[in-house]
């Protein structure tokens, strides 16, 4: 398991991380979310060394994070860390060799993922010569060739289409599944919500959210109702107890509403009108859940 314990970190007057705590359990993806500037990428560092927190530890298995284990990690940075001018596969291989794999080896392994991740066919071309989404395919790359026990990945979302998406997904997915403990940060909170099982949310330096997303929007005291309604929806919940945000779009409403509220007579209200097309009544999204928890 990997354990973040009361992680405290400041730069001058600046609290980058004021007591940051949070676990990832082996096998498990979670999601690391929070605002610009919440301390994501500050623990993420501290874990490798990068910097050093003020106080707190960091901890595998029970025993403290030196360097010799985390060569056994792999970490995919926000600002790529990549040679411009290496060819693509002396990169993946030079890597490889920095966490103690043999030559041999570490050519086996980028060959895996260069074809896993569709770029065999650019295995000569210096890494300059790529797109961003391709370098961000490398830089993955980079952070899995030497079959880390534990993924720490910053953004790996960023600037990728959609197919990447899907492939970047699959092989998070794949990890997991093969006993490894994943962390990513991402502002892109429906694949967050998709791809998780746990997440933590951080703000100002603190975890202020933690735990199973599937039991998280169950517990919160809030519902979502999306209605499609030609009428004034401000008007038709107005006999509505217990409603905390109504917000509308070319007759598309979103109304959240106390968990205990019973949405019946509103619906019964705007069917009778002839005016209601569709609803659907759920558990907040993940985005709900981010929005009261850094508010």
């Amino acid at each position: 398991m990997l354990v973040f314990e009361d992680l405290r970190k400041s730069f001058g007057g600046i609290h980058a991380l004021d007591g940051c705590s949070f676990q990832v359990k082996p096998g498990k993806m979670l999601g690391f979310l929070g605002p610009n500037g919440a301390g994501k990428t500050t623990a993420m560092r501290a874990v490798f060394g990068l910097l050093r927190p003020d106080s707190g530890r960091v901890l595998w298995n029970g025993k403290p994070v030196d360097k010799e284990t985390a060569m056994r990690f792999g970490y995919m940075p926000e600002q790529r860390g990549l040679y411009p001018k290496m060819r693509i596969k002396d990169m993946l291989v030079y890597i490889g060799r920095l966490h103690g794999l043999s030559s041999a080896g570490a050519g086996r392994r980028a060959d895996h993922w260069l074809e896993r991740l569709g770029l065999t066919e650019r295995a000569a071309d210096p890494i300059q010569a790529l797109s961003h989404g391709n370098q961000q395919r490398v830089q993955l790359a980079a952070a899995l060739v030497h079959d880390p026990e534990v993924m720490l990945l910053d953004e790996p979302f960023s600037g990728l289409d959609p197919i990447a998406v899907d492939t970047m997904s699959q092989i998070l997915r794949d990890a997991a599944r093969e006993g490894r403990a994943v962390v990513f940060s991402s502002h892109q909170l429906d694949l967050v919500e998709d791809l998780c099982e746990e997440v933590a949310i951080i703000n100002q330096g603190r975890v202020v959210v933690e735990g199973d997303v599937k039991e998280l929007k169950m517990r919160a005291p809030y519902r979502r109702l999306e209605i499609d309604f030609d009428g004034d929806m401000n008007d038709l919940a107005a006999s509505l107890e217990g409603v905390r945000e109504i917000s509308s779009t070319n007759g598309h409403h979103r109304v959240i509403v106390d968990a205990a509220t019973d949405i019946r007579p509103v619906l019964a209200r705007a069917q009778e009108s002839g005016q209601l097309r569709s609803f659907s009544y759920t558990a907040p999204s993940l985005s709900d859940l981010f929005r009261e928890a850094v508010r």
